[in-house]
C-alpha cells in the first residue's frame, strides 16, 4: 500500500491519510485546525477517493469531511453515533465561519453536510467493510464514546488508530492492542504522563466541594464531546445545586440513544438526572445562582462560560476548573498565563480562583508504549503530535519506526 499524510503528522490537528492500493484511494479522517482568530485550516487537498473513515466526531479528524465529499463524491464510513455527533459539529462550524467571516475558506455548508449524510455507510466496532482490494474492521479505541481503531487488511495488516486511550474511564473502556504488522499510531503526549486518574478525580471532587462549601461557584469549562459527560459522571454524587450549559446537553443526548458505547449508561442517566439543563433565558439566570456549572466551551472561546466568568470574576470564592487541554492563543491560554480573557467586547481580569485538572482522554508515553508492545509491529508510524520524536527515542531498536512529514509519501 501506498501512503501519504495530507495533514497531521507532525502535528496535532488537521489529519488525513490517503490510502492507495490496487490503483484505488481511500482516506482516513479529513479534519480541520481551528486556531482563534484565524481561518481554518485544512490538510492538502485529495485526489478522487472511493471513501473515507472517520475514526471519532472531534473537528480535528472529522472537519473537512463535508468538503472531500462535495469534491469527490465518497462514502463516508464511521458508527452511528459518531455520524450523529460529527453532523452537529458541521453544522455548528458553518454557523461559526459565516459569524467570523470565513464562510468562503470553510466552502461546504448545509447542503454538503446533507449530502455526507446521503454518503454515509455504517461501520460499527467488530464489523469490517470491503473497499479498494482491502477489508477494513472497527476495533474501539477507547478516546470518546463511538471513537474507532481501524485494522487494514491487505497483502498486510495495518492498525490505524486515531485517537487512543488505553485506561478505563468513566465514560468507556481502554483500548485492547490489535496484532498487525504495521501500527499508525498518534503520539499526541510524547514524552509525558498522566497522573493517576483516580488521583484526579478525587482531586475534582474534593476541589468542588471545597468551592461550594465557602459559598462560591465551581465553572467548569468543558469540551461539549466526551469531556462534559466524563465531568458529569465523576460529580454526580455531589448534593449541589449542577447545571449544564451549550452544546453538550445536545451530545448527552445522543449518548442515551446509543448506550452501547458508552461504559455504563445507567450511571450515565443518573448524572443527566442530577445535572439541570439550561434550555432558557430564565434557566440560565437560574444557572447563574447555582453551585456547579459545567459549560463550553471549553477553551473559554466563545460559548455559556464567558457569562458566568463575567459574574463571578471578582468572587474570591468563586473558581475556575479547567479540565482540557488549552491551545496557544486560546482563551484558556491566556487566562493560565496572565489571568484574562477576551470577549466580543472586552478583557476581562478573572481574580478567582484557576486551577487545571488533567482527565485527558489520550494515551500517555508509557500507556502508548504498551499499546505498542501489544500490537507486536514491525513498522511503527507516529502521527498526530508535534514531539513524536520524544516517543521514537524509546521505540528504536525494538521498531521500525517511521515519522512521515506531510506529504511525503511511503509504503507499508
Amino acid at each position: 500500500m501506498k501512503m501519504k499524510f495530507l495533514g497531521g503528522s507532525e502535528m496535532v490537528g488537521k489529519l488525513g491519510l490517503l490510502v492507495e492500493n490496487q490503483g484505488a484511494n481511500i482516506m482516513f479522517e479529513y479534519g480541520l485546525r481551528l486556531v482563534k482568530k484565524e481561518p481554518p485550516e485544512f490538510p492538502l487537498s485529495a485526489p478522487n477517493v472511493e471513501g473515507v473513515f472517520i475514526t471519532h466526531s472531534h473537528l480535528d479528524h472529522s472537519g473537512a469531511v463535508p468538503r472531500l465529499v462535495q469534491e469527490t463524491g465518497c462514502a463516508v464510513f464511521c458508527n452511528d453515533l459518531t455520524m450523529d455527533i460529527s453532523s452537529l459539529l458541521f453544522f455548528d462550524s458553518i454557523k461559526i465561519a459565516k459569524a467570523e467571516g470565513y464562510g468562503s475558506i470553510l466552502r461546504y455548508n448545509d447542503m454538503d453536510v446533507k449530502k455526507v449524510w446521503q454518503n454515509y455507510q455504517s461501520i460499527s466496532m467488530g464489523e469490517t467493510r470491503s473497499i479498494a482490494g482491502l477489508e477494513i474492521q472497527a476495533h474501539s479505541a477507547g478516546h470518546i464514546p463511538g471513537a474507532q481503531m481501524y485494522e487494514i487488511k491487505g497483502d498486510s495488516t495495518t492498525l490505524f488508530t486515531g485517537d487512543l486511550h488505553t485506561e478505563n474511564t468513566r465514560l468507556t473502556y481502554g483500548a485492547k492492542p490489535v496484532k498487525c504488522d504495521n501500527l499508525i499510531i498518534e503520539a499526541t503526549y510524547a514524552g509525558r504522563n498522566h497522573p493517576p486518574r483516580p488521583k484526579s478525580e478525587a482531586l475534582l471532587v474534593q476541589k468542588v466541594r471545597e468551592v461550594v462549601e465557602r459559598g462560591g461557584t465551581a465553572i467548569i469549562p468543558c469540551f461539549a464531546v466526551g469531556r462534559m459527560q466524563e465531568v458529569m459522571l465523576i460529580l454526580k454524587d455531589l448534593p449541589y445545586d449542577m447545571w449544564v450549559d451549550g452544546m453538550g446537553k445536545t451530545v448527552n443526548g445522543f449518548y442515551t440513544d446509543h448506550p452501547d458505547y458508552l461504559r455504563d449508561i445507567k450511571s450515565f442517566k443518573a448524572a443527566k438526572r442530577k445535572f439541570n439543563p439550561v434550555r432558557t433565558s430564565s434557566a440560565r439566570d437560574k444557572a447563574r445562582k447555582g453551585q456547579v456549572i459545567i459549560t463550553t466551551s471549553g477553551m473559554l472561546d466563545g460559548g455559556p462560560v464567558l457569562h458566568y466568568l463575567a459574574d463571578q470574576k471578582d468572587n474570591a470564592k468563586s473558581a475556575v476548573m479547567l479540565v482540557g487541554y488549552q491551545a496557544e492563543n486560546s482563551n484558556g491560554r491566556m487566562l493560565l498565563n496572565k489571568g484574562m480573557v477576551e470577549t466580543a467586547n472586552e478583557t476581562l481580569k478573572i481574580n478567582c480562583e484557576v486551577m487545571t485538572f488533567d482527565l485527558s482522554a489520550h494515551a500517555d508515553h508509557d500507556q502508548l508504549l504498551k499499546f505498542i508492545k501489544g500490537c507486536q509491529p514491525g513498522k511503527v508510524v507516529l502521527m498526530h503530535s508535534d514531539n513524536r520524536e520524544e516517543l521514537a527515542q524509546d521505540l528504536e531498536g525494538d521498531y521500525d519506526v517511521l515519522m512521515p512529514m506531510c506529504g511525503d509519501a511511503f509504503e507499508l
